[in-house]
């Protein structure tokens, strides 16, 4: 005798009380997305670019301007190797770049540090690509223009002679002019004295603007104070060579060439609130007191400015 065993399944609902369905009123709403501005990066040039510029120069068909500004060899062959040390070795970040014009004249008043003058260059970099293309005329040292080389390619990357008259009139045509006025006070002082600010001379800069009436864009940087630790002068070679200094630093002239190697420090770059000089009358630049109180309080701008960004700095390589 053969007994089948059938499972028996025990429904969860009596028949015919299944589970109603709740119906809700649900919608699904899908979350926003929300993009960031980023800031667009600049355009490295392609080899079309590059064949088109080698072109140009065989043909002679490209323009400077009176001062010798070659903006075509500045955009196509000076501004990509120092943007590689912008980017890549000093990682440069910028605040305030909201205060650089779009358009018209502007003095941009820095200070000056580093043994050699690798800010000046930081600082065009900076200016060119917050600007979405604006080239930063600096002013720059006599001595700058009499080294070979040097002299000619500061001048085909828009620098010129540190003169009122050259200032002024680079400031008339809508320029955006830089000018370091500590000079080699600043740039050559020893590391002990490290973002205490140099006189500012005797407020040519500020005439100029004045005479312009554009604003002063007050520029400071924390970083290049630390690439070329000076601790030591040689004196006696720095005449013979016809220098200002001949600077001693931890790895130079130790190591020789490779003592040249900037150290890779973490660089900050703050351009602050422009100060107005289009308010005053057109005599004001005569005014030497006038002219004392806006040198200092620029002076006083990017001083207490360096000490801000040295408090909020987490250290010299990061």
């Amino acid at each position: 005798m053969t007994t089948s065993l059938h499972a028996q399944v025990i429904p969860l609902h009596a028949p015919g009380r299944e589970p109603e369905q709740v119906e809700t009123d649900e919608v699904a709403v899908e979350a926003p997305v929300v993009q960031f501005p980023a800031q667009p990066a600049a355009e490295e040039p392609t080899p079309a670019d590059l064949l088109g510029f080698l072109r140009s120069r065989l043909t002679g068909d490209y323009a400077v301007d009176e001062f010798g500004f070659d903006a075509e060899l500045t955009e196509t062959l000076l501004l990509p190797p120092a943007r590689m040390l912008y980017d890549k070795w000093f990682r440069v970040t910028t605040h305030g770049v909201h205060n650089l014009p779009a358009e018209g004249g502007a003095l941009l008043v820095s200070n000056h540090s580093g043994t050699l003058p690798l800010d000046a260059v930081m600082t065009a970099v900076a200016v060119h690509d917050e600007t979405s293309g604006r080239f930063l005329r600096g002013l720059g040292a006599d001595l700058v223009f009499r080294l070979p080389l040097v002299g000619s390619l500061a001048r085909k990357a828009g620098q010129t002679l540190a003169c009122s008259a050259d200032a002024e009139r680079l400031l008339r045509s809508g320029e955006l002019v830089g000018v370091w006025p500590e000079g080699f006070k600043g740039i050559g002082k020893p590391f002990s004295a490290r973002y205490r600010l140099q006189r500012f001379g005797r407020g040519g800069f500020v005439s100029a603007a004045m005479r312009a009436g554009v604003p002063i864009i007050p520029c400071s940087i924390v970083g290049a104070e630390e690439i070329y630790p000076k601790i030591g002068d040689i004196k006696p070679l720095a005449r013979l060579l016809g220098l200002p200094y001949f600077p001693v630093t931890p790895f130079f002239p130790l190591l020789g060439p490779l003592g040249a190697i900037p150290l890779p420090t973490k660089w900050d770059i703050e351009f602050g609130e422009p100060i107005r000089t289009d308010t005053y009358d057109a005599d004001a630049q005569d005014d030497p007191m006038l002219v004392f109180t806006l040198t200092d309080q620029v002076r006083e701008s990017i001083q207490q400015t360096l000490y801000r960004r040295l408090s909020q700095r987490r250290g010299l390589f990061r």
